[in-house]
């Protein structure tokens, strides 16, 4: 099971850094987010490929036209959060208040329901845990948040999580859709989204797809913007992470979409046999 799902956020929203932390920031920023989607309509057109999109409530309040779009397309919608902030440095209160926002601007624009979260830069860790039960309490039926290693911004490798389960939160279970990895040299390796699957050259992409029974992706409008100008602020790793790949990354994309089989989300849901999946309680 191979699924395709797009982060929707401007090109300016890096985590943790100085210059891009809030929204207060934002507004030095020009907007690439038409031209960035635009490629990705494209490639979807192209290639006959079904995504989810997990969006910014700020991308829906600030450009709703983009929304109407994904919605008008057939694509699921998806939240990503209302200001793209790290869930391990909000309180409780402040992310709840947080998905809260994003869910309404969401589904007053679709008028649909919500139902699948993914946490900016995967930041549930062990210690912020009681993000799940918010999510439950909010209507969130699936998550896409875990991520089983280790990453600057997030991971929770205790729970071990690599494949569709069901997370217990106090006895209630949210289906989880977590980011896979590939052993390699007994470390495990991240390769389907972002900046990992810029690095890595596509025949070493296209031999871990072909060993591996479960990939989730994750993409951003950014990863195909070759001429963004360069974040102030970012150290020469970041920059190599932010950057490196963007001009190659939508022709690899591509690639991979018409070698591979890809599903959405709820198309993925709904192969899953949620009778037979392993169950981690969280709470």
């Amino acid at each position: 099971m191979n699924i395709l799902t797009f982060d929707i956020e401007e090109w300016f929203h890096i985590l943790d850094n100085a210059s891009t932390r809030t929204e207060a920031d934002w507004g030095q920023y020009e907007t690439r987010i038409h031209q960035n989607m635009d490629l990705i309509f494209q490639l979807l057109d192209e290639t006959n490929s079904r995504a989810t999109f997990f969006c910014l409530g700020w991308v829906a309040d600030k450009h709703p036209d983009i929304i109407r779009r994904i919605d008008a397309a057939g694509y699921e919608v998806a939240t990503h959060s209302y200001a793209h902030q790290l869930a391990y440095e909000q309180t409780p209160t402040e992310f709840q208040a947080d998905l809260e926002r994003s869910i309404k601007h969401l589904q007053d624009l679709t008028g649909k329901k919500i139902r699948a979260y993914r946490a900016p830069g995967f930041s549930i860790k062990e210690y912020n845990r009681w993000v799940f039960p918010i999510l439950v309490e909010q209507g969130i039926e699936v998550d896409c948040s875990v991520f089983s290693a280790r990453r600057a911004h997030g991971g929770d490798a205790s729970l071990g999580m690599f494949e569709p389960g069901y997370l217990d939160v106090g006895g209630t279970l949210l289906k989880e859709f977590p980011i896979n990895t590939a052993a390699v040299l007994g470390q495990d390796l991240i390769f389907s989204g972002g900046g990992y699957f810029r690095v890595l050259p596509y025949t070493a992409i296209q031999g871990l797809m072909r060993r591996s029974d479960y990939v989730m992706t994750y993409f951003h409008p950014r990863d195909f913007d070759a001429q963004q100008p360069m974040i102030p602020g970012l150290s020469r790793a970041r920059q190599f992470k932010s950057y490196y790949g963007l001009r190659g990354c939508w022709p690899k994309l591509k690639r991979l979409l018409t070698e591979f089989p890809f599903v959405d989300l709820a198309e993925a849901d709904r192969q899953v046999d949620w009778t037979r999946v392993m169950k981690k309680k969280v709470l």
